[in-house]
């Protein structure tokens, strides 16, 4: 019973209470400035109407404002409760419906984006050439704000007819690949030049030193650029949304909150945002664990 309990408290010290610690520092810091922020309105009903309003009365209209500068965090769960729960997913007012959308141009851009990251971490890494000349522009592509190439790659995927999915893939694709072609590059490069060597002497051929080499030893490189390249995926996605003017999406959900200054929808789309990259990150590292558990990897 002690050793089954020994992992169970040591997970507890190690994950749950500092990670807990933190959302209950988060969330009191966010009722604070929620307070703060909000108060100015409630002060300035009262003075419309000629009257004083108490202390307790105050912070009691600034957790329940309609329209609230920044809304307490019950009341985000609360919305989030009505959206997910309370309605159909095909509704579109569900968040389930909204997150739907976003996720499956998330994960698409994610596997364009990781493959073409792979793709040219393989060419820079067996082709001087490509590394000298290739890298730089990779690194250089991203110092490009998306804001600024989303709307230009919308329009001319408009202009030839390609809408829908594709445009939003695209933006995620953009901005996923790099940190997976930079993170290949370094484990491609891994290995040790002992371990090179010794493959050369058994006559090992490219493609060999590269599968049993170079390929096994990039793994823990590879999960951890995906992790990376998901949840920025998901950005792109959201981004990609905004200046198609889209229906249905979580970035059609925060426009449409910004139009009719819905900041208690807003502030829900954006937790459920956060709380979908959690789960997708989180969903990689089980499957880089098990990956690397499989071929061996230490830790």
């Amino acid at each position: 019973m002690t050793e089954a309990r020994g992992p169970i408290v040591q997970f507890c010290f190690d994950r749950v209470i500092p990670v807990g610690t933190i959302l209950l520092v988060i969330i009191a810091l966010w009722y604070v400035f929620s307070v703060v922020l909000n108060a100015p309105f409630e002060r300035d009903q009262a003075a419309r109407a000629g009257t004083t309003i108490a202390t307790s009365q105050l912070l009691h209209n600034t957790m329940w404002q309609e329209r609230p500068v920044l809304p307490a965090p019950h009341q985000v769960a609360e919305e989030i409760r009505k959206t997910v729960f309370d309605l159909r997913p095909t509704s579109k007012r569900s968040l389930v419906y909204h997150g739907a959308v976003t996720l499956s141009s998330t994960l698409l851009g994610f596997v364009l984006g990781t493959l073409l990251g792979i793709l040219l971490a393989v060419a820079i890494v067996h082709s001087r050439t490509l590394d000298k000349s290739l890298m730089p522009w990779i690194i250089t592509s991203q110092t490009v704000p998306i804001l600024a190439i989303a709307p230009m790659i919308i329009v001319v995927l408009n202009a030839v007819n390609i809408t829908g999915l594709l445009p939003k893939a695209i933006i995620s694709t953009y901005l996923s690949f790099f940190p997976v072609a930079v993170g290949m590059v370094k484990g491609l490069r891994s290995p040790e030049i002992m371990h090179l060597d010794l493959m050369r002497t058994y006559n090992a051929s490219r493609s060999q030193i590269f599968w049993k080499l170079r390929w096994p030893a990039s793994m823990p490189y590879l999960f951890t650029s995906m992790k990376i390249a998901v949840a920025i995926s998901l950005v792109g996605a959201i981004v990609g949304e905004l200046p198609t003017g889209a229906v249905a999406g979580i970035g059609a959900r925060l426009l449409a909150g910004s139009y009719y200054g819905q900041t208690v929808q807003i502030w829900a789309a954006l937790i459920a945002a956060a709380l979908m990259a959690a789960v997708l990150v989180s969903l990689i590292g089980i499957v880089g664990s098990l990956v690397n558990r499989r071929m061996g990897v230490r830790s």
